[in-house]
C-alpha cells in the first residue's frame, strides 16, 4: 500500500480558467446551474455511464456545491471542475484530477459529461483542447488518464480523437492512456 503525503504540493496551483472558443464557454460551475445540472446528471443517457448512484435534486445539489469550490489543483486527489457552456446554456463539465504528484510520474486524469441533447456535436472535443492547451502550459504531466465506460461509444471515440490509447486488461471500463506528451499531440 503507498502513502501519499497530504502535504506536498505543485509548485504552483493549477487554477480553473475562462477560456472561450467559437462555440462554447469553460467556466467555474455557478449555484445558478442547479436545475441545469440535476437535468444533466439524471439523464438515463448520462448516468447509464458513470460509477456514481441515481442522483436526487438533494444530491445533485450538494454535488453542485462541491463543483463551485473545485477551482483548483494543488495536492493529490484535487479536482479541477470547469463548466461547458453553449449559447449561454449549461451543457456539460469536464473535471480534471491529480492522481500523481510527483514529477516523474505525474498524472492527471480526466472526465466529461454532456448533455444528451447536445452530444455528437463535438462540443467536448471543441472544450478540451484549449483546456488541454492550458494545462500543458501550466503544469506538467506525464500521464494523462481517462476512465471510459466500454460500451459508451461517444466517450470511446472521443479518447481516441483526443489520441489517448486503451490500456489492455480492463474488463469492466475501458481506461484510455496518453504518455509524454498527449497534450502536445493535440497541437
Amino acid at each position: 500500500m503507498s502513502t501519499v503525503d497530504r502535504r506536498a504540493t505543485l509548485e504552483s496551483p493549477l487554477r480553473v480558467p475562462i477560456i472561450r472558443t467559437p462555440r462554447v464557454l469553460l467556466r467555474p460551475h455557478r449555484m445558478s446551474d442547479a436545475a441545469r445540472w440535476y437535468e444533466i446528471q439524471s439523464s438515463p443517457q448520462v448516468s447509464q455511464y458513470t460509477a456514481w448512484p441515481q442522483r436526487s435534486r438533494r444530491s445533485s445539489l450538494r454535488q453542485l456545491t462541491r463543483r463551485t469550490r473545485q477551482t483548483s489543483i494543488y495536492r493529490v486527489d484535487d479536482v479541477l471542475a470547469l463548466a461547458i457552456e453553449f449559447e449561454g446554456e449549461l451543457v456539460g463539465e469536464i473535471s480534471l484530477q491529480l492522481r500523481s504528484l510527483t514529477a516523474s510520474t505525474r498524472c492527471l486524469e480526466v472526465s466529461w459529461i454532456v448533455h444528451p441533447q447536445f452530444q455528437g456535436q463535438g462540443i467536448a472535443y471543441e472544450a478540451m483542447r484549449p483546456l488541454f492547451a492550458y494545462v500543458r502550459a501550466n503544469i506538467e504531466a506525464l500521464l494523462l488518464v481517462a476512465v471510459v465506460h466500454p460500451e459508451n461509444a461517444a466517450s470511446v471515440k472521443l479518447a481516441h480523437k483526443l489520441k489517448l490509447h486503451p490500456l489492455p486488461g480492463t474488463a469492466d471500463r475501458t481506461v484510455f492512456v496518453g504518455r509524454n506528451g498527449p497534450l502536445a499531440a493535440l497541437f
